[in-house]
């Protein structure tokens, strides 16, 4: 029985490592997005139906290829110990739910907008990147700390100095900021700075010393963590795949070794037959 359970774990394994039945998710992936859609322009009730029939049929084909998934792993547990199959799974078992409720029809079409997303666990670039910008959020974290410090520090010097100029921009610090931001995007900001700069001629300072800091410096330094951490996740998984590719080709020469040895063997056993024959009276 356990042998039995083991070939059909082994071929439902090959199954969904086969390329052609990747492709096969994908292509279901994206034409689920196109299916949400759909669901957005005002069509026949004959087209509803149909494009009800295939939302049902893409959610039944997305159960199937997860339950693949759970039975290929020689545990059920290690299934779950990874992030992008809990996160397929819960994408998977939310779309289940009915939507011809009232109660639950907002629901589960935005849990069903959610199944587009499942393209990124599907392909391993785009599991890199999410990876990778998941791993800088603490650094960004820090970075986006400090550019707050500097919004705050330009906000209280505009709002002290240019609150008379305009109090729509500078009234306090709250709405000084909202305007820096602005500045900060390049929306616009000549039309700011010269504002102020008929009453405060030198104010160039203050919006060109603040653009360098924003635009420039903070936002390369933004850049640069995430090309660092990107880096890392690529290294590692390119580690990963040649871990496992020597691991293949080290079971292939285990299984050839075992293959020769038996051969051995059995050559051992042909050689000795004739001479017992001939011992024979």
């Amino acid at each position: 029985m356990s042998n039995a359970i083991q070939r059909l774990q082994n071929q439902l394994f090959e199954l969904h490592s086969n390329k052609l039945f990747e492709f096969t998710v994908i292509f279901i992936i994206v034409f689920s997005a196109l299916i949400t859609g759909a669901k957005t322009y005002e069509v026949s009730s004959t087209t509803d139906a149909l494009i009800q029939g295939l939302d049902w049929f893409i959610t039944l084909f997305f159960l199937f290829e997860v339950t693949i998934k759970l039975i290929s792993e020689p545990r059920t547990l290690d299934f779950f110990k990874k992030g992008w199959n809990v996160f397929d799974f819960v994408i998977v078992v939310a779309s289940l739910i009915p939507i011809d409720g009232n109660e639950t029809v907002l629901l589960a079409r935005l849990l069903r907008i959610f199944r587009v997303l499942r393209l990124v666990s599907v392909i391993p670039e785009l599991r890199i990147l999410i990876n990778s910008l998941l791993k800088a959020l603490p650094r960004m974290g820090y970075i986006a700390l400090l550019m707050f410090i500097i919004f705050y520090i330009y906000a209280a010097i505009g709002s002290f100095m240019f609150e008379n100029i305009n109090p729509i921009l500078w009234s306090n610090i709250s709405i000084a900021m909202l305007t820096l931001f602005r500045v900060s995007t390049l929306e616009d900001w000549t039309d700011v700075m010269y504002e102020t700069m008929e009453v405060y001629p030198l104010s160039w300072i203050f919006y060109l010393t603040f653009i360098f800091l924003t635009a420039f410096v903070f936002l390369n330094m933004m850049i640069g963590v995430v090309l660092d951490v990107m880096q890392r996740e690529q290294n590692q998984y390119e580690q990963e795949r040649d871990d496992t590719e020597a691991e293949e080709v080290l079971s292939i020469k285990a299984e050839i070794s075992e293959v020769n040895a038996k051969l051995d063997r059995l050559h051992a056993v042909l050689e000795q037959q004739p001479i017992q024959r001939t011992q024979k009276p």
